[in-house]
């Protein structure tokens, strides 16, 4: 599909007809080029394909996803803490540091956004 273009034609007949009126009628030159460069773009946006899904929103300035970083740090504490939780209570000790770790990954993830 081809996008709607303004007609090199018009505008040089434009300008030829600019520099026969003089430049007393430069404010109306303008505002009939500015119209029929408003109505091309308008064309183009009215011809463009509209997105399905709205993206999910980039950080703002200063603001990283931490996300990777947490997940490896979660699965790092994970090997010492689960194997202090087996020694010390047995399997409801390996359940409480996974329900933990869980609950900081979780409460991560939720955490209201500035």
């Amino acid at each position: 599909m081809t996008s709607p273009r303004l007609p090199r034609e018009d505008l040089t007949a434009a300008m030829a007809a600019r520099r026969e009126l003089g430049p007393e009628y430069d404010d109306a030159f303008i505002e009939t080029v500015v119209d029929r460069i408003e109505e091309a773009l308008d064309a183009r946006a009215a011809a463009a394909p509209r997105p399905r899904s709205r993206p999910s929103p980039a950080p703002r300035h200063g603001e990283r996803d931490h996300s990777l970083a947490m997940a490896v740090l979660s699965l790092i504490a994970a090997i010492p803490l689960s194997a202090i939780g087996v020694v010390n209570a047995g399997l409801p000790g390996l359940l409480f540091v996974i329900t933990g770790i869980v609950l900081v990954n979780v409460t991560y993830t939720f955490r209201p956004r500035r």
